[in-house]
């Protein structure tokens, strides 16, 4: 592979101390000095670490290229056999069973660390023994601590503590460079030089391969060129268009960085080819992979779907092993360094290009009292690092000179109706641009007159919120909301605002939303004066089961959160799909902020960029692009922003009304009980009049 010669020098370097690693590592599992039940523990381990080292021997020799489709399936069987859902009741993968087997103390701290140990699968994949090696020093430093005696739970803590913090010059800076440096070919070279006809190349990525990769592209190899062409075509000019839409010089940019879920491999190489023909080439990263590079309930980058939801929502904060004030400030330290290392690489970046997928069941976590949390402290911590980190990474990417696309395709898992439900999804990405374009400037008419919009929910639905609107000095050069058409967010289909939080007031109210991976039921967040007051869901039978949900996975773990964006959804079409196949709470939150009111829980859509104009294609500039807490930035962006921007839809079919309240009291209604009654907009009625 033309990829091995990148790390031909680093693997040869390091080999001596990767053999012998391996070697201790393999007779670890034939000793018998450490005491049970520990000692199962680390056949375990040597048992997997021994798959690996095989591994990345046949990955070196070129002999995966070899092996038939039966022998690549069984072996991408064994290495993520132990962490599947039927097997995960017994996995040292799983914190209850290790708290079981090891003790409520190790216990924990050895199944963090093993799930961190089972990120060498990639490494073998991808020929990088530096990080295998390290990791395989680590776990024989904490072998050598059972051989005697039990050690403690702190001596345990304070390797991996060690570990975690020695390496992070390691492991963030190769993040960084994976995901600006084009010379990383790795997934680039498999998409572009393998036979895709020929399902093996999936399983030369390293990722778990299920029934959803195989079948997604298989369905892709069946479509015709034009199909897969205009496909790839909408998610590039989409890209394209959002520069123009922002006034960015895309010109001045070399590299775009793509992320999508494997299966897709016909379509992103049809895309890295138009993206080629705009002068920009692709960088494909990993979704990461090592604990200080990840960002909790999020893959960004390649990625295949996961081999065990569970297995990840338990391990989502094991950076609670070593996270504090100490780490914070060296990963800071790090990544200051990284992005200086590679700025021109960051001058270069034009921003990320990201397909996504939806139709996979709703996933309903289960909160395991072993599994790592953050503490209030940490909590802290982690925002702060955040917060300081995007200073960072803005003074090398600039958000004023970057853009970016998102688009969705559904998964075979959706069910029977897939091939119809991808063809509509298809259809919908293409709607009509101009007609929506002039729909939505009517409404954009109507709310520019308001001073506030009041929006409340239908039957079941307790939505009643009130939110405040800038004022316009000069309706005829200036107003609120930006006239979202296809370009950036595919599907088209919105008209959104920075609301004034001084006055936004209410609640909000949805049955059922699927949020990443999580699917809350009963979602309800109260709203005094732009600030999340309170929240609740009835996902767990306890209340404070369910804050605490709310709290990790929408509030990214702050007390509170502005309002960041209100949004009128106006992509009917795309709630006739979902409602007809039933798929509503399987939409990606990128269709589903389309079919209804949205509102954005977080920073505003114009985090660091507010000062860039930006202007609606009738030549009026959106002038909401601040709000009382991004404004702050000025003075202090650590107090600005938050990191975070998570979108809530409500769907027509809980939607009351939606009226724009003028200054004098009158109200001018856009929808009444989930109908479009504004004049010029009931053409998105049809959609809604087919479902009967």
């Amino acid at each position: 592979m033309q990829y091995q010669e990148l790390f031909y020098q680093e693997n040869t370097q390091i080999r001596e101390r990767y053999d012998l690693a391996a070697e201790r590592i393999a007779q670890m599992g034939q000793e018998t000095v450490v005491q049970e039940p520990y000692r199962d523990f680390f056949v375990s381990m040597s048992r997997f670490m021994g798959l690996v080292g095989d591994l990345a021997l046949m990955q070196m020799r070129d002999q995966l290229e070899t092996m038939s489709l039966e022998e690549l399936k069984e072996w991408n069987r064994k290495l993520y056999l132990d962490i599947l859902p039927e097997n995960y009741d017994h996995s040292y993968g799983n914190p209850n069973y290790a708290a079981q087997r090891l003790g409520k103390e190790l216990g924990p701290l050895l199944s963090a660390f093993y799930a961190q140990l089972r990120g060498c699968i990639v490494f073998a994949y991808e020929c990088r023994l530096t990080d295998i090696t390290i990791l395989g020093e680590t776990l024989i430093e904490i072998y050598n601590r059972f051989e005697e005696e039990v050690p403690t739970k702190e001596s345990i803590r304070d390797i991996l503590y060690w570990f975690f913090s020695d390496y992070t010059d390691v492991t963030l800076t190769y993040r960084i460079r994976e995901q600006l440096d084009p010379s990383l070919t790795f997934a680039r070279d498999l998409v572009m030089d393998s036979d895709l006809t020929d399902l093996r190349y999936l399983y030369r990525f390293g990722e778990y391969v299920s029934d959803n990769e195989l079948r997604i592209a298989e369905f892709l190899n069946s479509l015709p060129e034009e199909t897969i062409g205009n496909m790839a075509r909408t998610f590039t000019e989409g890209y394209r268009k959002g520069f123009v839409v922002m006034g960015r010089d895309l010109s001045k940019k070399r590299t775009v960085g793509i992320r999508y879920e494997l299966g897709f491999e016909r379509m992103i190489r049809e895309a890295v080819r138009q993206f080629g023909e705009m002068g920009l080439e692709a960088v494909l990263y990993r979704a990461a992979v090592w604990s200080v590079t990840q960002t909790p309930g999020r893959k960004v980058g390649y990625h295949s779907g996961s081999v065990n939801r569970q297995y990840d929502y338990d391990h989502r904060y094991d950076q609670a092993i070593y996270l504090d004030k100490a780490f914070k400030d060296r990963k800071l330290g790090v990544l200051k360094t990284a992005y200086e290392q590679y700025k021109k690489e960051a001058a270069d970046y034009a921003g990320p290009a990201v397909a996504e997928t939806f139709g996979r069941e709703g996933f309903q976590p289960v909160n395991r009292v072993h599994a790592y949390t953050l503490s209030p402290k940490q909590q802290e911590l982690s925002i702060a690092l955040s917060n300081e980190s995007m200073q960072v990474v803005n003074r090398y990417i600039p958000g004023d000179e970057t853009s970016f696309t998102i688009i969705a395709f559904p998964v075979p898992e959706v069910g029977a109706d897939f091939p119809g439900i991808f063809a509509d999804t298809i259809r919908i990405n293409t709607l009509d641009y101009e007609l929506y374009l002039g729909i939505q400037q009517r409404l954009i008419e109507i709310l520019d007159q308001a001073d506030q919009v009041h929006i409340t929910g239908r039957g079941a639905n307790q939505t009643d919120i009130r939110v405040s609107l800038h004022r316009l000095e000069d309706v005829t050069r200036q107003t609120n909301f930006e006239n979202c058409v296809a370009d950036v967010n595919i599907p088209v289909g919105e008209v959104f605002t920075s609301p004034v939080l001084s006055g936004t007031t209410g609640l909000l109210h949805v049955g059922k939303v699927y949020l990443g991976n999580i699917q809350f039921r009963d979602l309800k967040i109260r709203f005094r004066d732009g600030m999340v007051e309170d929240y609740s869901c009835g996902n767990f039978p306890d209340p404070e089961e369910g804050r605490i949900l709310v709290r990790q996975e929408i509030l990214k773990n702050h007390d509170t959160l502005p309002l960041g964006e209100f949004a009128i959804g106006t992509n009917t079409a795309a709630y006739e799909m979902a409602e007809r196949y039933g798929i509503m709470d399987r939409l990606p939150i990128l269709i589903a902020e389309k079919t209804g009111p949205h509102f954005a829980v977080g920073d505003t859509c114009y985090s660091w960029s507010e000062d860039s104009p930006v202007y609606n294609p009738d030549g009026r500039e959106v002038i909401a692009r601040d709000n009382e807490i991004s404004i702050l930035r000025r003075e202090d962006a650590g107090r600005a922003y938050f990191g975070c921007h998570t979108d809530i839809t409500i769907p027509y079919s809980e939607l009351g009304d939606i009226a724009a309240v003028c200054p004098d009291g009158r109200e001018r209604f856009l929808i009444r009980a989930g109908r479009f009654v504004a004049e010029g907009t009931e053409v998105l009625n049809e959609a809604l009049e087919r479902m009967g």
